[in-house]
This record gives C-alpha cells, sequence and structure tokens, in this order.
C-alpha cells in the first residue's frame, strides 16, 4: 500500500502558475516549476486548502460517482453527519436518508450512528489512560497526518480507536449480510464524504491495515439528485419506514466541539482550521497547556466537517442548522450494548501510527546538519520576502530544494537576484525610492 497516496491531484490543463495554491498550503507541499503547480507527495496532508482556493479550479479529488452502485449486488450508503446540514428546511433527517434509497442506494447506515459508538469507548478509553493526557482525537485523518510527518512527540497522544465512519462500515457490512444473505463482498459499502482527507484515509488507513469501505461519493456530487427526490421522500414518510439511528451526540460530530462535546467532559479543548490546528499542536508540543487538559478535538476545516470543500453549504450556516436540527433530539440512540456480539477492540487500532521523517534534509543526521548549514548559506543571499515568485513557498524552502537538489530549484530563480544580475550586466543603476 502506498503511504503516500493523495486523492487530491493537479489538473495541469488549467493551472496557470499563479502561485495561490502554494502561499496556502499549510504544509509547503507545492511548488511551481516550469509554469505549472506540483504536488510534493510526502508533505501533502490532503487538507483540501489548494482546492478550495485554486481561483482555476485546477485541483481536483479522485472520488467514485454513482455509476460504482452498480458493481455490487447491494448497496448501503453512509452519510457523513455534515450531509444533514446542506439542506434548508428539513426537520426530519428521515427525509433525506430516505432520498439517499430513492437516489438508488438498498439500505442506509448513518455515519452518526457510529460515532456514537466511537464516543462511548472514547470516553472509556479517556477515563482509563491519565498518563497520556493530553489525548488528541483521530476523527480528522489530515490532522493524523499532519501529527505523523510535523509532530513525531505527540504521536503517542493519539487516541487508537477508528474513526466513525469505520465503525459504521463494520457494522453495516455484517447487518446487511445478515439482512440478504449475501457474501460481504458483495456488498457494497459506499461513504458520502464532505473532504478529500477522508477520501484519502479509505485508500491509505492510518491505524489500520484496510478501510473497510468500498467506494466513496462526494457530497456535493450527490446533493443534486437527492434534491430531485426530496419530495417523494417526504411523502414516504407516511410510510413510517425510519433509517435514523443516532441522536444528538451523533450528529453533533459534524462541527468543531461535537465529538468534545459526546465525551462529556469539561477539560477539553476543541479547534478547527487548519492553521488554528496547527497552532495548537505546536503549543502542544512545547507543553503550553492548560492544568487538567484531558482530551484536544482538533478539525482542519473551518467549522468542523461541515466546513469540508466537498460540501455546498456555507460551513456557519451549516453549523447554525445542525445546532437547531438537534435541539429536539433524543441525546445518543446507539450504545455499545446494542452491539455485544461486536468486541469493543474491532473498533481500536490494529496497526501503529509511525512518524515519518519527510522534512529532514539527509539521509542521517551528520548529511542533514550539512544541508542546514549549507541551506543558511544560500539563505543569507536571498531577499527573505517569501514572495513565491520562484515557485518555492518561501526564501527559506528554495534554499533547502536547492540542497536538496531538487528539480529546477535555483537562486537565479528568485526576481530580486535575477533583477540584480540583469543591472549589474546592463550598468544600470538602482533608482531612487520614493
Amino acid at each position: 500500500m502506498n503511504k503516500f497516496f493523495h486523492s487530491v491531484y493537479l489538473d495541469s490543463d488549467k493551472c496557470t502558475g499563479c502561485i495561490t495554491c502554494l502561499k496556502r498550503c499549510p504544509t509547503q507541499a507545492i511548488r511551481v516549476r516550469d509554469g505549472k503547480a506540483h504536488i510534493i507527495n510526502e508533505f501533502c496532508i490532503d487538507c483540501g486548502e489548494c482546492i478550495r482556493h485554486c481561483p482555476h479550479h485546477a485541483k481536483h479529488t479522485k472520488r467514485d460517482f454513482i455509476p460504482v452502485l452498480k458493481d455490487y449486488k447491494y448497496t448501503v450508503a453512509l452519510p457523513a453527519p455534515s450531509l444533514y446540514s446542506q439542506f434548508n428546511n428539513v426537520k426530519d433527517t428521515n427525509i433525506i436518508l430516505t432520498a439517499l434509497v430513492l437516489a438508488g442506494f438498498d439500505d442506509v447506515f448513518e455515519v452518526s450512528a457510529g460515532a456514537e459508538i466511537i464516543s462511548e469507548l472514547s470516553r472509556k478509553y479517556i477515563s482509563e489512560h491519565p498518563e497520556l493526557y493530553p489525548l488528541i482525537s483521530t476523527a480528522c485523518p489530515t490532522v493524523e497526518r499532519l501529527i505523523r510527518v510535523r509532530f513525531p512527540g505527540l504521536i503517542p497522544h493519539l487516541l487508537p480507536i477508528l474513526p466513525p465512519m469505520e465503525a459504521a462500515a463494520i457494522i453495516a457490512r455484517k447487518r446487511a449480510a445478515a439482512k440478504t444473505g449475501l457474501d460481504p463482498s458483495d456488498i457494497g459499502i459506499i461513504f458520502l464524504s464532505p473532504c478529500p482527507s477522508k477520501i484519502t484515509f479509505i485508500y491509505d488507513p492510518l491505524g489500520m491495515r484496510e478501510s473497510n469501505v468500498d467506494a466513496v461519493l462526494a457530497i456535493k456530487d450527490i446533493y443534486p439528485l437527492l434534491l430531485s427526490h426530496m419530495k417523494e421522500a417526504q411523502k414516504q414518510l407516511e410510510n413510517k419506514v425510519s433509517y435514523t439511528l443516532s441522536g444528538r451526540i451523533g450528529k453533533g460530530w459534524a462541527i468543531s466541539g461535537g465529538e468534545a462535546y459526546g465525551i462529556i467532559s469539561d477539560h477539553y479543548l476543541a479547534a478547527d482550521g487548519i492553521e488554528n490546528v496547527i497552532r495548537v499542536l505546536e503549543d502542544l508540543e512545547d507543553e503550553k497547556i492548560l492544568p487538567g487538559l484531558q482530551f484536544v478535538e482538533l478539525n482542519a476545516c473551518s467549522a468542523g466537517c461541515v466546513g469540508g470543500v466537498l460540501t455546498v453549504e456555507n460551513p456557519y450556516i451549516a453549523k447554525a442548522k445542525v445546532k437547531q436540527s438537534s435541539k429536539y433530539e433524543p441525546v445518543l440512540r446507539m450504545h455499545c450494548a446494542d452491539f455485544q456480539e461486536e468486541p469493543p477492540e474491532i473498533f481500536g487500532w490494529t496497526e501503529p501510527v509511525a512518524y515519518e521523517p519527510v522534512y529532514t534534509l539527509g539521509a542521517n543526521i551528520f548529511e542533514s546538519m550539512e544541508k542546514i548549514l549549507e541551506s543558511q548559506e544560500i539563505l543569507k543571499e536571498l531577499p527573505g520576502l517569501d514572495c513565491g515568485s520562484c515557485g518555492s513557498p518561501t526564501c527559506k524552502a528554495l534554499a533547502e530544494d536547492i540542497v536538496k537538489g531538487v528539480d529546477s530549484a535555483r537562486k537565479e530563480d528568485c526576481i530580486y537576484l535575477m533583477r540584480e544580475q540583469w543591472k549589474k550586466h546592463t550598468g544600470k543603476k538602482e533608482e531612487k525610492e520614493l
């Protein structure tokens, strides 16, 4: 399995080399060479910021589409909790779940139901492991990947429990197999994703060898199809067929603070937005933590999963909808006791998450030190403006690209050094500043 698989990719035909994505990438995973952007696989964490900000729509996400349903004898939709807040004036989430069946799925199992199971297991694990405080949520794959490559000291603090999507997939497949008598391999478990990060997790999971999800659709792709079935779905509510399995805790995972709410503790910290997440991780690494802090919930997208780049609604409007719609929901509907045939261990990690030293400059510490010193000498010649015009996000990144021997990275790419060279060769003097 490719440990640096990514669902985010570039359409070079649309790319103009404008460097917007280069300046927005939080891990400096993008370079512009020969007029086109390039993604460095080892640095990318699939946060989707380049997709969000590219003015030319040159960044895309690898994903499946509706025809994938035909590949299976029986299909189960796994809607992310963030799906419900994409629609207006829907007071009963069962309308949306029924619309999924009308859209072509054979059955539906809420990821928010899996979230309630994971919340219960998380509460138990956190209470039993005070020596690991603060424990860090592993629900957002982008945060997990960021810690893996940049904050190795925090890896022991990762909560070793599978994300709700995987818990829901495990339960949904077993229920569908029992209901239909089909072989589990004939059943398609299809996740409806709000972001590229969760798509990447399905094809390159962390904490487990292989995902239980078979295919993934983007919420923004299935949204128009669901809209066309909403009226019919509302009529079918009279048949009283309910697909709703979760309550306020499960549905609350769609927004920042929702997971922490399910932990039922006041000793938590919740942050959203990738820049804020990085600041929190830096402070945790420096041990600038609140006394008694037990749990840290981090979401790479602003407002939580409702802010994913594969959703359609304004994230803050969506967040308000989640709060309003869950007001009259029961606190929760799912308990681990409902799945006594499933041991709790089945929802835990089966594979360790290891540090990936992708930012080191050399193969060993001595080579790295030599290259650091070499890059510092190059950096002294650069202007330090971090304009990105050279194709690297900062002057420091350009210096490191040069010492690593990255193709096409040269000091002469700096337009300020180029200007000085031009003046030297043409004999022109520096113009006075106004």
